[in-house]
């Protein structure tokens, strides 16, 4: 395991992994395949060209392009797949449904062929703990627990869960899955909701907060997440799923008002806005499972946010381009009708 094609290394959790890994492994060598769309970002790897070199190398391509997979994989001698990419905002699945089915199905099909056809060490899907759906009070997801996606976005990550296990099941494909919590952390496109949340605060904009803002998230610090998914790549065991998240739940409302108070605005600004349809309620991970590995999360929630929200004041060259152009184009289809129908 010394050669990483890391697809969807230049989004947020991917590029946070890049850099972890090759600050790590002195003697792997990774390449970034990403297609680069409106989330793919070559600015959150700014750094990793100078810092490591020949280490490392970008290749723009689709997971869904089965051509364009094999030419990475044989021209870099790939042994090692780890899949972060992705389609991943649920409301921009509610939108346009049919990007995650052929990004987050028929691209972990490609993937995987492609694992099987290289004979990789090892394939690893990064999936998501909204596959388990909404969670009951008083139970947490057990890696075995039935998958009750109720999004576009959850159901296509799903069916890609599910790919990775049949092709272990039916070829002996030497896949590792991960389903992690609510990632936040430096990097995150800022149309999801903490740097959604703090960049609009910086700025003395509302934020739009779906519903009685009750719902329940395990928010996790991403370069927690980037630990525990090494940890499964090198000692977890193939054909096994295994939940990463903090264990400690907070409410969204909560997770609003600590970011007002780290950036010292007024409660004021949040804006209670109509819901999306199928929103879960709560998230809950039982991570015992992952612990047995000896991984658990270094941040507690509140070390989380203050990190995520002093890089972002520290870092508006990287966001406030982003918030212009076509993401203006999607925040007000978005949100518009709901900001100008919301209360306080």
């Amino acid at each position: 395991m010394h050669r990483l094609l890391i697809t969807g290394g230049a989004g947020f959790i991917g590029s946070n992994f890049t850099r972890y890994m090759l600050e790590k492994y002195p003697g792997y060598q990774v390449v970034v395949f990403d297609k680069l769309t409106y989330a793919g970002n070559l600015d959150n790897l700014k750094d990793v060209q100078d810092r490591f070199g020949d280490r490392y190398a970008f290749v723009q391509g689709d997971i869904a392009d089965p051509a364009a997979v094999d030419a990475v994989m044989q021209a870099h001698e790939i042994d090692t797949i780890v899949n972060f990419a992705a389609e991943t905002h649920v409301d921009r699945s509610l939108m346009e449904p049919d990007a995650f089915i052929k990004t987050d199905v028929y691209g972990t099909y490609v993937l995987l062929e492609a694992a099987n056809g290289y004979g990789v060490e090892r394939y690893h899907q990064v999936s998501t703990d909204e596959v388990y759906g909404q969670i009951p009070p008083g139970h947490s997801s057990l890696e075995t627990d039935p998958l009750h996606a109720r999004s576009p976005y959850s159901a296509s990550k799903a069916g890609g869960d599910l790919l990775c296990l049949a092709y272990h099941t039916s070829f002996g494909t030497p896949v590792t899955l991960t389903r992690g919590s609510n990632n936040i952390g430096p990097y995150q496109y800022p149309e999801k909701v903490v740097p959604l949340f703090v960049t609009n605060a910086i700025d003395d904009q509302p934020l739009p907060l779906y519903g009685d803002g009750r719902q329940m998230r395990d928010y996790q610090y991403v370069l927690d997440h980037c630990e525990g998914i090494d940890v499964v790549l090198h000692q977890g065991q193939v054909g096994e799923v295994y939940n990463l998240g903090t264990g400690v739940e907070t409410e969204n409302m909560v997770m609003a008002r600590a970011i007002l108070d780290l950036l010292d605005k007024p409660h004021s600004l949040i804006r209670h806005v109509t819901d999306r349809p199928g929103h879960d309620r709560r998230y809950s991970l039982n991570v015992d499972k992952i612990r047995d590995l000896g991984w658990e999360s270094r941040h507690s929630f509140d070390e989380a946010i203050a990190q995520t929200v002093h890089w972002y004041v520290d870092n508006q060259w990287w966001w406030r381009k982003i918030k212009s152009g076509t993401y203006k184009e999607y925040y007000k289809k978005w949100y518009g009708e709901r900001l100008a129908e919301g209360g306080s």
